[in-house]
């Protein structure tokens, strides 16, 4: 590759033999770790305390810093950040963590800020993801794996997405909130609570509309089990009934499927509480369209 240098097993031992590609106007501390098959691009910084795993590419002037690790086969954009230090006053330059996973693709001006010592010293990102452009990943947020996050979408401190979840553009998630697998929040988005698994959010100060039909189908939820959780959201959140109350009969008058066990455990153990629809609206999604 023009411009571009093969790097040799150096004193260190960190480097192997012929395997490596490092752009010469980049830097990588003595202490990296860079597995075979990585492709550093012009302009980028490695720390010291930095694995990229095997086959991983930075296209041009991306930073990572910190105690961070990468796994195998993920592309990250130019100008984005991973494993700075996070923008909490309480942090003290205690040794966290960034920990990504495999496959995954990373836009550009990305930040990912590694944990703290109040959230568990680690910020993880699970596989195969998608964050697009500007989109920020605060400390100690764990993100599952196949989630997209679309451009400028932000998350506070340790917010946890679980499988499988979409993240409009523009949208902005509160501190300790989960969202949930499967859920799709709507572009420019304000979300205050919990996202419950399965269903769609969107709003200024999102609200729930139905289920997330479409993804539920791409993600090969069959028509029986969609019909089902169609069933527990209305008696979980269109009821009236408290939400234990609510639990109670979706335990008591549906079968107790994978999806429907998992929908309950999360409303169960939610400590923000979830979102709920809105007072005068249907099921509708704000602009119109069936959920």
């Amino acid at each position: 590759m023009a411009g571009f240098k093969n790097k040799s097993k150096g004193e260190s031992g960190n480097y192997s033999e012929g395997a490596i590609v490092v752009h010469p106007t980049s830097i990588v501390a003595p202490g990296a770790v860079l597995d075979q098959g990585v492709v550093i691009g012009p302009y980028c910084t490695i720390g010291e305390h930095v694995r990229l795993g095997v086959g991983t590419r930075l296209i041009s002037h991306v930073v990572i810093e910190g105690h961070t690790t990468l796994g195998a086969n993920n592309t990250i954009y130019p100008f984005t950040t991973i494993g700075m230090a996070p923008q909490d006053l309480k942090y003290q330059g205690e040794p966290a963590r960034t920990i990504i996973g495999s496959g995954n693709t990373i836009r550009e001006s990305v930040t990912i800020h590694r944990g703290t010592q109040g959230g568990g010293m680690e910020t993880v990102l699970g596989d195969h993801n998608l964050l697009m452009a500007y989109c920020h990943v605060a400390h100690d947020c764990r993100i599952g794996s196949r989630v997209i996050m679309a451009n400028s979408a932000n998350l506070a401190g340790h917010i946890t997405i679980e499988d499988g979840a979409i993240i409009g553009g523009l949208s902005g998630i509160h501190q300790f909130v989960r969202i949930g697998r499967l859920a799709m929040v709507g572009g420019m988005s304000g979300v205050p609570k919990d996202v419950p698994p399965f269903v769609w959010a969107s709003g200024n100060r999102a609200f729930l509309y139905g289920l997330n039909h479409e993804g539920l189908r791409r993600n090969r939820i069959g028509p029986e089990a969609i019909s089902l959780l169609k069933k527990a959201y209305h008696i979980l959140f269109r009821s009236g009934l408290s939400m234990s109350e609510a639990a109670g009969r979706v335990r008591g008058s549906l079968p107790m499927t994978p999806e429907i066990e998992h929908l309950l455990s999360f409303v169960e153990s939610s400590e923000r509480g979830v979102l709920t629809p809105p007072r005068d609206q249907g099921d509708h999604v704000p602009d119109g369209s069936s959920p």
